[in-house]
């Protein structure tokens, strides 16, 4: 089949968001024809060009976000009125929905979700306006200068004053009124677009955005235009994100924008054929946002276990590699990594990973077994990040005295901060192979990408109850409150001195990491759901007859079979069945 994969900052760009499984996904249904629609965030990016593409990429469609391209279109007096009927009604409905920022948390049932508080009345409204602003659109060429109209700003204050508006849209001032207006010209922009054609977004069998908000814009008109039916799938809820965003603004602005996006998001669940969250807390927050539970498909992302198969499956080797290698090394500088006792943290270093907590914890698991060390991998997570190693380092410095061997010898501290690439941590693999227990210590986390490469490399884990880690963990680590170093410490000290317990986890983790995180079972899992959304989908296309009649078998299975059966052949047809019937009429009297 033909799919039309939807991306926004990521594949096929070099960096950005969501490239990484995009492209194992692609490159795994090399059976399907691929054409990729993707919405660049910055210059930068461009600037990077794109990853190798494989053969099964027939076709790639850009376009920009972060800015507008000037189309020229001047819209005549009937434009201009369907465009403020249409541009009013959404308008309307943001300021008349209901506050989707009070709704309660995931996991919570005492109060009402966001489809239901946004309303049924609105979500239509919007969805009616939204589809009359892309006809729009396709009929008249574009609604770029539309969009940065005075016109759009007065609209937008007309619904704001009218009767019914809510409290904080009526108190937008003329500034908060030119912010909101400026947000949803960014947002509205993929409505300019010209892939929505027949030889476009029309000529795929199946679209799948690889994220919800603006990334499935082109999925829902796509599916408005031509019926092509739409998967969406969410490893971080985008509705989510935008409830911590902006934090500066008016409470006008923040109510405003939090409706629109609420909105899109319920008319993008709707649409949808079927969701696809990456764990249970991103599908709890799809439930709550308004996902209907039939439509919902959870997908782990698959990471790539091949990297980690030599730690993982043969210890024995690795151990005697590992000791010839500390014998070539000069000095304790390999020695002291490659312990028995030797604790790995691995990650990006900002105050979300709670190091500091780590590191406190690390002091009781000292006083316990005195010749434990801890490596801390990673590098800084931009200016915050690098304020926070800094603090890191000062801590630990406070906390652990250097330590010598002997009294000519130079002293070093058992807590090392290092980066990937530097010595003796060559690879992820290697950082893994090199300690006894993996340590994640987040306060807030999504998918822990992390905790699964230390599964794929057999290692028993120690990690914070937050985010996906008991989904992925499962039964094979041990997991404790996050904040709470005495409980940390107590975990990996009970790992620490029974080597036989942590040889069982290892090995009860290698084994779920490969069963449910592999790339392997998220593409053939993917496979299924498009076969099963594309025979859930009526036929749009139907092949006709030189008379005009439709030919439901014109294309039959076997023509996909390479062989000398895919050529027609003549057959002999009886007179009775290309004769035309003489129609039976009757006389009305």
């Amino acid at each position: 089949m033909r799919i039309g994969l939807l991306t926004e900052g990521g594949y096929p760009y070099v960096g950005g968001e969501g490239g990484v499984w995009c492209d194992r996904l692609v490159r795994g249904l090399d059976r399907h024809e691929f054409d990729v629609y993707a919405f660049s965030t910055g210059q930068a990016q461009e600037d990077a060009g794109w990853v190798e593409l494989p053969p099964q990429v027939q076709r790639v469609r850009t376009a920009p976000l972060w800015v507008a391209e000037e189309d020229g279109v001047v819209h005549g007096r009937r434009a201009r009125r369907r465009f403020t009927e249409h541009y009013g009604e959404l308008a309307a409905a943001l300021c008349t929905a209901a506050e989707p920022g009070t709704a309660q948390r995931p996991g919570t049932a005492q109060r009402p979700g966001i489809a239901e508080k946004l309303g049924t009345a609105e979500a239509d409204r919007f969805a009616n306006a939204l589809h009359g602003l892309a006809e729009l659109a396709r009929d008249e060429g574009g609604l770029v200068a539309a969009l940065r109209s005075e016109q759009a700003v007065r609209a937008l204050e007309r619904a704001c004053r009218a009767p019914g508006a809510r409290r904080a849209a009526r108190e937008a001032r003329v500034p908060d009124l030119l912010a909101v207006a400026d947000h949803l010209e960014r947002a509205l922009r993929p409505l300019s677009l010209d892939w929505y054609k027949e030889d476009g977004l029309g000529a795929v069998d199946l679209c799948h955005a690889a994220s919800g908000g603006i990334a499935a814009l082109p999925g829902l008109l796509a599916r408005h235009f031509f019926g092509v039916p739409l998967v969406v799938t969410e490893y971080g809820v985008r509705l989510r994100t935008h409830y911590l965003t902006r934090p500066d603004a008016s409470p006008a602005v923040r109510s405003l924008l939090a409706a629109f996006h609420g909105l899109l998001t319920a008319e993008t669940y709707r649409a949808a054929s079927y969701l696809v969250p990456g764990n249970a807390h991103a599908r709890r927050w799809q439930e709550r946002c308004g996902a209907d539970r039939a439509k919902l498909r959870t997908i782990h992302p698959g990471l790539d276990a091949t990297p980690f198969a030599r730690v993982g499956e043969d210890r024995r080797t690795q151990d005697r590699e590992k000791d010839e290698k500390r014998e070539k090394q000069e000095g304790q500088e390999k020695r002291e990594h490659a312990g028995p006792h030797t604790l790995v943290w691995l990650g990006r270093v900002e105050p979300a990973k709670d190091l500091v907590s780590l590191l406190h914890a690390f002091a009781e698991v000292r006083a316990a077994e005195p010749g434990t060390r801890l490596r801390i991998v990673g590098r800084p997570s931009g200016p915050e990040g690098e304020a926070y190693l800094g603090h890191c380092r000062a801590l630990a410095a406070q906390l652990f005295p250097d330590e010598a061997d002997g009294p000519h010898a130079v002293g070093r501290n058992p807590v090392s901060f290092e980066e990937l690439g530097g010595p003796g941590a060559e690879t992820t693999a290697d950082v893994h192979a090199g300690g006894t227990v993996t340590v994640l210590s987040s306060v807030v986390e999504g998918f822990p990408v992390g905790l699964i490469e230390a599964m794929f490399c057999g290692r028993a884990t120690v990690s914070t109850d937050v985010g996906a880690v008991v989904e992925v963990i499962g039964g094979t680590g041990l997991v404790v409150p996050p904040r709470n170093p005495r409980a940390l410490a107590e975990a990996c000290v009970s790992l620490l001195r029974d080597p036989e317990r942590r040889a069982r986890l290892g090995a009860a983790a290698r084994a779920r990491g490969l069963e449910l995180f592999s790339v392997e079972q998220n593409v053939a899992a993917f496979r299924g759901l498009y076969l099963e959304t594309v025979a859930r989908t009526p036929v749009r296309r139907p092949v006709l007859d030189g008379a005009g009649a439709p030919q439901p078998f014109a294309a039959p299975a076997e023509a996909h079979v390479p062989g000398h059966w895919t050529e027609p052949t003549p057959r002999a047809v009886p007179t009775w069945a290309v004769e035309t019937p003489e129609p039976v009429t009757e006389t009305v009297r």
